[in-house]
């Protein structure tokens, strides 16, 4: 992952001597986004897990500090995400099982950077809370409700292609709530 944070950032300036890039995301923007995320970060898979509700996002971004190297942008905002998955097991010929229920709330900067017309370049950071519900079950009919929470990380790149000049659609890698997320972005 950090050598694909670096190639971006390389990327980035290798580009500002090629001056026809329209900046897609100015001073004052709003954008509102939702995703879809596939591969999920908060549980490691295989044998026994399954996904109840994949990952899903939505997230608020405005543009508060421009002419960074030039063409770049600064922006903040918050995210909104939720998951839930399940464990399932055999024990003593009686099935049990955990469903997990994920909720994370976080704030974050991205600093966009063009680098194609109509495609909107991005790399970001966020910080966010993570509460979580686990039920554990039984056949005995023993039901166990538990929670955690607590700080989880970010870091992604990504991109949003302007088919219009309010509309686009996104694709973002790295780690997050998913290790990729797709989705539709609004400029306010």
């Amino acid at each position: 992952m950090k050598k694909v944070l670096a190639f971006f950032v390389a990327l980035m300036f290798a580009f500002p001597a090629i001056k026809g890039q329209e900046n897609m995301f100015d001073l004052g923007d709003k954008v509102i986004s939702v995703g879809l995320g596939i591969g999920n970060t908060l549980y490691i898979g295989g044998s026994g897990y399954s996904t109840m509700v994949p990952p899903i996002s939505i997230s608020f971004e405005q543009a508060v500090v421009d002419d960074i190297f030039e063409k770049g942008v600064l922006g903040v905002g918050g995210s909104f995400g939720y998951t839930s998955f399940k464990y399932r097991y055999n024990f003593d010929n009686q099935d049990w099982g955990w469903n997990y229920h994920n909720i994370i709330l976080g704030a974050g900067a991205l600093l966009h950077y063009p680098l194609l017309d109509r495609l909107d370049t991005y790399l970001g950071t966020m910080l966010g809370y993570n509460w979580s519900t686990i039920a554990e079950y039984g056949d005995t009919g023993d039901n166990i409700a538990d929670s955690a929470e607590g700080f989880v990380f970010a870091g992604f790149i990504g991109g949003r292609y302007y088919f219009t000049e309010q509309f686009a659609a996104f694709a973002q890698l790295g780690y997050g709530v998913a290790y990729l997320t797709l989705g539709v972005s609004i400029r306010l």
